[in-house]
This record gives structure tokens, C-alpha cells and sequence, in this order.
């Protein structure tokens, strides 16, 4: 196994598989997602809510890249490839570093407990927010 920098690393380790474009589960997916962003546009954003609504706009923006990588036959296994797929697939490293930033603070704050100040977070919800709107068009 050699370490994910590359598409084709994530490719190499079996972190992505080729399949077949599956038009309902991405339809699924696509439908979660806007329930999802939906209920978290009827929420106030605080100081104590802004990291929970933060990882709503995360999992919402992920569901839609998943969508995106099955349409296009693709099955990955994790976040990091998800990314190189935004930038060595599609080359937006507009959007891989959008989505880098966003992948490391939820990251931060799931597996090390680190929240975020309001502020921050206020600025990872707008990221995700673009990410979701790039995302949309491309689906």
C-alpha cells in the first residue's frame, strides 16, 4: 500500500473502485442531502450550534460529491479521495482546497474533539455552502 497523494494512488490501494454509474443511489443520496441542508437552513447559527451546523453542511456536501463519483462510476472509500477526485479528475483544485479545509476542521472536531470558534465555523458553513452549489451543477 503506498501512501494517497494522487487519483491514482486512491486507485492503486483500492480506495476507489470502478462500478457502474448508479442513477438511484445518487438520486438517494441527492435527496438526503437537500433534506438535510434544509433542516439545517431552519436553524439559528450561535456559538453552540455553529460546529453542529457546520458538520450538517459537511455530511450534506459529502452525500452530494458521493452522488457525483457513483454517477461517473466510482466508488470511493474515503474522504482524501474524494478530494483527488475534485482535483486530479475534475481538476477544480478550486474546490479541493475548499473541500481540504473543510475535510481537516471536521476532522478536528469528530476524531479529536477540537471545536471550532463561531467564527470559523461560520466561514467552513459558507465554504460548504459553494461547495454545494459547485457540486449541484456538476450532477
Amino acid at each position: 500500500m503506498r501512501k494517497e497523494l494522487l487519483w491514482e494512488d486512491c486507485i492503486f490501494n483500492k480506495s476507489c473502485l470502478k462500478t457502474l454509474p448508479d442513477k438511484a443511489k445518487a438520486k438517494s443520496l441527492i435527496d438526503t442531502a437537500k433534506g438535510r441542508i434544509d433542516y439545517s437552513q431552519r436553524n439559528v447559527m450561535d456559538k453552540t450550534s455553529a460546529n453542529y451546523i457546520f458538520e450538517n453542511y459537511y455530511t450534506s456536501m459529502l452525500e452530494l460529491l458521493h452522488a457525483v463519483v457513483i454517477l461517473n462510476g466510482f466508488k470511493v472509500r474515503n474522504h482524501i479521495c474524494l478530494g483527488f477526485y475534485l482535483r486530479d479528475v475534475l481538476t477544480r483544485e478550486d474546490l479541493f482546497s475548499l473541500f481540504d479545509d473543510c475535510r481537516s476542521k471536521r476532522n478536528s472536531l469528530v476524531y479529536s474533539g477540537k471545536r471550532m470558534e463561531f467564527e470559523v465555523a461560520k466561514e467552513s458553513v459558507s465554504k460548504c455552502k459553494i461547495l454545494i452549489k459547485e457540486l449541484s451543477k456538476l450532477i
